[in-house]
């Protein structure tokens, strides 16, 4: 597949083969040298088999295809429609806390190109049509591809998680003969017992990780590294099911990796962060990026003493000296999220202490909410979540009265009193506003770090951590405020409900982008008539700008949808593209955002704010930890065609927009039948042969159409329903024949 593709190409791959084998947690193991601007790591993934192929026995059978009938199991993963002997010694890095890491040591054999020292055997993987032949039941070896860009991938193994003192506990399932021949059978059954652990056992699950993460290799396995991928495979393993289900790759990063910048804060210390765009973590380390590949991670990450580490983790991480000069911080997170949303900033930042008066502020806001936001908090634990099973915040007590959650400002020492005038008060005021607007807050504290003066963006939002550009500080706190109620909007829209299908950008922008002004409004406790004012001036600013890029940009860049019909849609193996998703442009434009707000704006407009946010509540708890298209299912295009009919009328340039835009013409007979009866009673001319298509291959459902053609008492209509019929007649069932006839004569 690598070797059709264009590297300038506009179009972003998303190569991993996520259908065969799908990556449920990653364990990081990082060194941060600033001197080199490298990050030398250890990463070790644990996988699942794929949806495509069920479970089967290392007997050498190959995997079968299934017809996806494990939906409980990775429902998340699915898009609904608008988540044995003592442990190896470690080497000398072994000060860590309480799931830590084993460090590394590993000597750089790696040649120019980033591959091993067995390049001999893994110079014969060329793409992965040469290398894997699934449809061929087994005939070549299976190879797994990884997300990977700009890495410098030193060894690839499989971990003998069988080896882990105490795992004999996730081995009482299988079933085993001959253990000395099942041995590979034995250590796949430990990593999906390990993985598939309820999430009441989550600090066990990731104490168990972190043990095999440090067990022993038991064989290295063939890579070969390419412009967007490692490809990694086992001699003599024909399918995802028998192949390694924890691998352990040493790596390093490059330091001209597009995923990580090195720069100089604004106080000219030194520090690196990562960017999430354009092509979010593959160049910080080999992982599965399309979205569907919903993970937990653990990451232990070591620097000099003076520096701080970041990231999105659940925990607020204090370091831990393993020896002088050297820190290890350690963050985890159990909420399965897209490799895509991991954050890293390591600096030499400060941490904005919160003054007194902050403090008793977000107790106030905390405990003193209007009785009638209350009420959505104490319903919805009935309701059963549909996303897999982790520690989900929706279903804790505590939670969900937690208007503000726990929250911290880090800066460069510079900007330490800019944040102190306008944000650090401003979090508090802010988060309660999203919590009354939407409810339990997705995730369990939020940093919020001012980013180096290059950061190509107002702001970012990630799991657990916000980045925001110093240009919000200055000039009061307007702009401070709406960008921090923009970032705050994704932890509901963008992360907690992400998008199947990354071309669909406006299913977080535009959300947050219309619910920033929602939050905004709360926030200031504005009134009635202040609040109207605002949002109308909001949107007249929005309207310029979008009329201005509509003007000057390229047109297939102002599609909110650029796949069309094929949104959503996946190769064979899990693979796919993020179109236009490497074109530099498309970075600054603001459509996406725009006309989604102005649609969700239209929406709430309609139907009236209060009843659009009620709804908004009931989507959020029903869809977190899942994915989303905006396609229509055949059953909520009836809907919506069957709503349209109830309007008087519709002007020729809606109906030609609405064929093209869900194409009708190619819908099941329930969806054409509805699209025929708008044109009918539209009269619209440019689809009457739709109409008369209809008629003559739809029969059994057709009948009553002739009886709309008539009642018009449209000439051109009438010849339609006389020209139909007569063709039809002769084949037509008698009964049909005979109430038709009765309808046109």
């Amino acid at each position: 597949m690598e070797a059709q593709l264009d590297p300038m190409k506009d179009d972003l791959p998303l190569m991993a083969n996520t259908s065969y084998m799908l990556v449920k947690h990653y364990i990081l193991d990082l060194d941060v040298d600033f001197q080199s601007r490298v990050i030398d790591g250890i990463i070790v993934l644990f996988f699942e088999t794929g949806s495509r192929y069920r479970k089967t026995t290392s007997t050498g059978k190959e995997g079968c295809q299934s017809q996806f009938d494990e939906t409980c199991r990775i429902r998340a993963s699915e898009p609904c429609h608008v988540p044995v002997t003592e442990v190896s010694a470690c080497s000398s890095k072994t000060e860590y806390n309480d799931f830590a890491i084993c460090g590394k040591g590993e000597e750089d054999t790696s040649d120019k190109n980033g591959n091993h020292s067995n390049k001999e055997e893994a110079s014969g993987i060329s793409s992965s049509k040469d290398c894997c032949d699934i449809e061929n039941h087994g005939k070549k070896d299976f190879l797994l591809v990884l997300d990977c860009c700009d890495l410098s991938v030193l060894k690839v193994e499989e971990v003998d998680v069988a080896a882990v003192s105490g795992i004999e506990k996730f081995t009482r399932s299988a079933k085993l003969t001959d253990v000395s021949k099942e041995l590979e059978y034995l250590r796949n059954q430990i990593v999906h017992e390990l993985v598939t652990l309820p999430a009441d056992r989550w600090k066990e699950q990731l104490y168990y990780f972190t043990c095999c993460s440090q067990a022993p290799s038991c064989g290295e396995l063939l890579f070969t590294t390419g412009t967007w991928s490692l490809e990694i495979r086992k001699s003599g393993i024909k399918t995802p099911t028998d192949f390694p289900h924890a691998i352990r790759i040493w790596y390093k990063t490059k330091p001209e990796g597009r995923s990580i910048t090195w720069t100089t804060d604004q106080s000219g210390r030194p520090c690196v962060y990562t960017m999430g765009s354009p092509i979010n973590n593959r160049a910080l380390f080999p992982c599965q990026e399309p979205p569907v590949a919903l993970s937990t991670w653990q990451a232990s990450v070591r620097t000099a003493a003076g520096f701080v580490v970041l990231m999105s983790g659940e925990n607020s991480a204090e370091p831990v000296q393993l020896r002088e000069g050297i820190l290890s911080w350690y963050y985890y997170v159990t909420m399965p999220m897209p490799a895509s949303t991991f954050t890293i900033a390591v600096g030499c930042w400060q941490e904005v202490k919160q003054q007194s008066f902050t403090a008793a502020m977000q107790t106030n806001i905390e405990f003193s909410l209007p009785s009638s936001q209350a009420d959505f908090r104490f319903v919805w634990h009935e309701e059963i979540c549909g996303h897999v099973e982790y520690p989900c915040r929706f279903q804790n007590p505590a939670a969900r009265l937690q208007a503000v959650i726990p929250y911290r400002v880090f800066a460069p020492c510079c900007l330490m009193e800019h944040c102190k005038e306008h944000l650090l008060q401003l979090i508090p005021q802010c988060l309660s506003a999203a919590y009354t607007t939407l409810g339990t807050h997705p995730f369990s504290r939020l940093d919020v770090l001012i980013v180096p003066s290059n950061f190509s963006s107002l702001g970012m939002a990630s799991p657990h951590i916000i980045f925001l550009s110093q240009s919000v500080l200055p000039g009061g706190g307007h702009l401070c405020g709406t960008r921090l109620c923009h970032e705050i909007a994704h932890a509901w829209f963008g992360l907690a409900i992400g998008a199947c299908d990354w071309t669909e950008e406006w299913l977080s922008e535009g959300f947050a982008t219309f619910l920033e002004d929602i939050f905004w409004a709360k926030a200031q406790q504005l009134s009635h008539d202040e609040v109207k004012a605002q949002q109308e001036l909001k949107a007249l600013l929005r309207w310029r700008r979008l009329r201005d890029e509509v003007q000057n940009s390229e047109e297939e860049l102002q599609v909110l949808r650029p796949k069309k019909e094929s949104t959503g849609e996946l190769s064979e193996s899990g693979a796919s593209i993020v179109k236009h998703g490497l074109k530099a442009e498309k970075i600054f434009m603001q459509v996406h955002y725009l006309k989604g707000y102005f649609l969700l704006r239209s929406l709430a407009r309609t139907t009236g704010e209060a009843s659009y946010l009620a709804s908004l509540r009931k989507f959020v708890h029903k869809f977190h930890g899942q994915l989303v298209l905006s396609q229509l299912l055949p059953d909520q295009l009836v809907l919506l065609l069957e709503t349209l009919l109830e309007e008087k009328t519709l002007c020729p340039r809606i109906l030609q927009s609405l064929e093209k835009t869900y194409q009708l013409r190619e819908q099941d007979a329930e969806v054409r039948h509805r699209w025929c009866e708008l044109v009918v009673k539209q009269k619209y001319v440019p689809a009457y042969g739709d109409v008369e298509k209809f008629l003559r291959e739809d029969q059994a459902m057709g009948v009553y159409l002739y009886g709309e053609l008539m009642v018009n008492e449209d000439a051109k209509q009438q010849e339609l329903a006389h020209k139909c019929f007569a063709a039809a007649r002769e084949h037509m069932d008698v009964s049909s024949a005979k109430v038709v006839a009765e309808m046109l004569f």
